[in-house]
C-alpha cells in the first residue's frame, strides 16, 4: 500500500510566480517618472517665457517713459511755431484771423488742437469756412473762405449787410449799399439773435431779388413784413406774390407777360402799376395813382 501512496508536494517550494511580471513593472514605472518631468520642464520653461514677456513690456515701457520725458523739450523746440500764414481774407484783415487764434509764444504744432482753432475763426460773421494745418516744421497755415454780401437787410432805421444764407455780416448803421438788393420789415431783435425764421425770411427775399432780377433791370426791394405774402419793387413797379411757391407764381406772369401791356416804370411810384400774382392761374394788373 505505501508503494501506490501519492507523494505530497514539500511546502519548502512556497506559491508560484510569474517570472515574466518584475521587469516590464520597472520599465513602465520609469516611463511614467519622465513623463512627469518633462511635463514640469514645460510648465517651467512656460512660466519663464511669460515672466520674461511681461518684464519685456515693462522695460520697454519704461524706456517709452524715459523718452518721452526727455524727448519733450527737443520736440517742444524741433516743432515750435514759428509763423502763421492766412490765406483767402479779402474782406476782412489778417490780424482779426490771428487774434482769434490766441496763439501763445512758444507754442508747438504739436499741441495745437485743429478743430479748436477752426471753431474759433469761424466765430467771425465774415468768415464761412476755416481750415488749419501743420506746415513741419515750424508753421501754421490757415485757410479760409469768407462769405459773400448779398443784400442790405433793413430792420427799423438800420441797414445790415447780409449774405446769401441770411447771416448778419455787420452793420452798415444809417448808410447804404445801391449796388445790393433791399430787403424791408425784418424784426431787428429777431435778426441780431439769429433766429432760423427770420433767416429764412432773408433767403426767401433774396431769392425772389434775384428772380426778378434776370427780367428787369434795377435795385429789387423785397418786402418781408408778411413771409407768405412778399412783395418785390423795382423802378415802382409792385410785385405781389401770394403763398406757395414764387418761382411758379413767377412763370406764370412770365407766359402772360407778352399779352400784357407795357408796364409803367416811375421811379416816384405815382404812375407805376401793381402786378397782383396771388391769385390762382390769373395775373392781375392795376394802374397806381
Amino acid at each position: 500500500m505505501g508503494l501506490f501512496r501519492k507523494r505530497r508536494r514539500s511546502s519548502s517550494e512556497g506559491p508560484r510566480r510569474n517570472q515574466w511580471r518584475g521587469p516590464r513593472v520597472g520599465e513602465t514605472l520609469s516611463r511614467h517618472a519622465e513623463a512627469k518631468r518633462a511635463k514640469t520642464a514645460a510648465k517651467r520653461m512656460t512660466f519663464l517665457r511669460r515672466s520674461g514677456a511681461v518684464i519685456a513690456v515693462a522695460l520697454a515701457g519704461w524706456a517709452v517713459v524715459l523718452g518721452v520725458q526727455h524727448s519733450g523739450p527737443f520736440l517742444a523746440r524741433l516743432l515750435e511755431i514759428h509763423e502763421v500764414t492766412v490765406e483767402g481774407v479779402h474782406r476782412i484783415d489778417k490780424q482779426e484771423v490771428l487774434d482769434l487764434i490766441k496763439l501763445k509764444p512758444g507754442t508747438s504744432l504739436h499741441h495745437v488742437v485743429l478743430s479748436g482753432i477752426e471753431a474759433r475763426i469761424e466765430s467771425h460773421p465774415w468768415i464761412k469756412k476755416a481750415t488749419a494745418a501743420r506746415v513741419p516744421f515750424h508753421e501754421l497755415h490757415i485757410a479760409v473762405i469768407e462769405r459773400t454780401p448779398t443784400a442790405v437787410v433793413r430792420a427799423g432805421s438800420e441797414n445790415f449787410l447780409s449774405d446769401a444764407e441770411g447771416h448778419v455780416l455787420g452793420t452798415l448803421a444809417q448808410t447804404d449799399d445801391d449796388s445790393l438788393p433791399l430787403v424791408t420789415g425784418v424784426d431787428r431783435k429777431g435778426l441780431l439773435r439769429g433766429d432760423e425764421a427770420i433767416r429764412q425770411t432773408i433767403i426767401s427775399g433774396i431769392e425772389l431779388a434775384k428772380l426778378v432780377g434776370e427780367t428787369y433791370e434795377g435795385r429789387l426791394q423785397i418786402n418781408a413784413a408778411n413771409p407768405e405774402n412778399l412783395v418785390a419793387s423795382v423802378r415802382g413797379v409792385r410785385f405781389y406774390f401770394g403763398e406757395g411757391s414764387v418761382g411758379d407764381q413767377w412763370d406764370r406772369f412770365q407766359r402772360v407777360k407778352p399779352a400784357v401791356k407795357t408796364l409803367a416804370f416811375d421811379e416816384s411810384g405815382d404812375g407805376a402799376n401793381d402786378v397782383d400774382l396771388r391769385y390762382e392761374n390769373r395775373v392781375v394788373v392795376r394802374e397806381r395813382g
